[in-house]
């Protein structure tokens, strides 16, 4: 579509638990690059994904149809820069995977769940509200100053046949009017009648018009859910969407991750692990469980604050409050478990923090409040780590805090 580059795709089984990725063949090494929300690079007219050197352009049709059906390991070999355009639409990437099949791998299906609403705007008048629901429904408005589209509404149910039916058959489309504009900035090259809806004064350029009569809107839905699928998990959710786009649509499964990651409240490190890494005993120990975890990356955390601390007997008697100093100090422990996982002789080690730089405490925290820390490491040399922290409560910053921290003999 934008490169103007012909290209061939190739679906292959993947193995469990190694996701959606793909594979350029035409470049050496073949690098492989992870279909996932941490290796987006760009969403200016269309989704770019990059490793490395190695970039894919174009995936959103690709992603639509394997989150579509539900798909969750999956390699793509692309013999060229971005994935082929073929009539504009979703349909030829749903009809070659449906009659594929499919296999089930495991006992489980990675999933995500909305468990309230969340909000996230564009600059251009883009807004998107996630609701809880069973399944993923999107209801989606857009508005174009154009006779043909105007202002168009629907709602759907993202599954296979849904989405089969509804949404695949919608092509892309664009303005005749915007087409120098576009090949000026090295974009279009490759968009004709063939696979693409365009629109003039008079109206829609193509022979044989439109599939639906609401085709733009279908397509930008369909959009959505190839960006979605860059979660790499089935959701759960229903999404309210109001002028969708690429760089909204990537903004949102972003918030939905982060929303994720935080609201998770089982366990997968529990006081009784922390204590075998961490020195700290009452009243010092300020962590209670471990809830993600990706090695040498990041760590959510969470401190349930009670009544019971012992801290609020002074600060204040009729007032309680958190003190920040110990707030702080419940990040870095969470942090202190992120480095110390993996040390070998951990009996014999501690970590002390060196710096803390630019502490802000946003809120204050009560009793009654559950503390989620999510930390991330920024630099590790050796036995020195720099890391950044966030404290969260019900989805609000409370505090933020770097750190540097090494690990040391006791």
């Amino acid at each position: 579509m934008h490169s103007g580059a012909s290209a061939r795709l190739t679906f292959s089984p993947a193995d469990p638990d190694t996701g959606v990725r793909f594979r350029r063949t035409d470049l050496e090494g073949a690098p492989v690059v992870p279909a996932d929300l941490d290796h987006v690079l760009d969403t200016d007219l269309g989704t770019t994904l990059a490793a490395g050197e190695a970039k894919v352009h174009t995936v959103e049709h690709v992603m639509a149809s394997v989150g579509a059906l539900g798909i969750t390991n999956l390699l793509i070999d692309l013999d060229g820069p971005e994935a082929p355009i073929r009539d504009g639409s979703f349909r030829d990437y749903m009809q070659a995977l449906r009659d594929a099949g499919e296999t089930e791998q495991g006992p489980s299906v990675p999933r995500l769940e909305v468990s309230g609403p969340l909000t996230v705007e564009g600059t251009e008048g883009q807004s998107y509200v996630a609701l809880p629901n069973d399944g993923l429904e999107i209801s989606a408005t857009i508005d174009f100053d154009h006779a043909v589209i105007g202002r168009q509404y629907g709602a759907f149910h993202i599954g296979p046949d849904g989405f089969g039916a509804e949404l695949a058959p919608a092509r892309t489309f664009g303005f005749m009017a915007d087409a120098e504009a576009l090949r000026a900035r090295g974009l279009a090259r490759g968009s004709s009648l063939e696979n693409s809806v365009v629109l003039d004064d008079a109206g829609v350029m193509n022979e044989g018009g439109l599939r639906f009569p609401d085709e733009f809107l279908r397509h930008k839905v369909g959009d959505m859910v190839g960006d979605l699928a860059l979660l790499g998990a089935r959701l759960d959710a229903r999404i309210v969407a109001e002028r969708p786009s690429h760089s909204g649509n990537v903004a949102l499964a972003r918030r939905i991750r982060d929303h994720a990651r935080r609201s998770g409240r089982d366990p997968i490190v529990d006081v009784a692990r922390i204590m075998q890494c961490l020195p700290h005993r009452y009243p010092m120990l300020l962590v209670d469980r471990i809830t993600d975890y990706e090695e040498g990356k990041r760590i959510v955390g969470i401190k349930n604050v009670t009544i019971n601390e012992p801290f609020f007997q002074g600060h204040y008697p009729g007032h309680p409050v958190m003190p920040g100093v110990l707030i702080v100090e419940a990040m870095a422990q969470v942090g202190g478990l992120l480095l110390m996982e993996d040390v070998e002789d951990r009996d014999s080690k501690v970590v002390y923090f060196m710096t803390m730089d630019n502490v802000k405490w946003r809120k204050p925290v009560v009793p009654g409040d559950t503390l989620v820390f999510e930390l991330e490491i920024l630099q590790h040399r050796r036995n020195t780590c720099k890391m950044k922290g966030l404290g969260f409560v019900d989805e609000q910053i409370v505090a933020e805090a770097e750190f540097m921290a090494r690990i040391v003999d006791k």
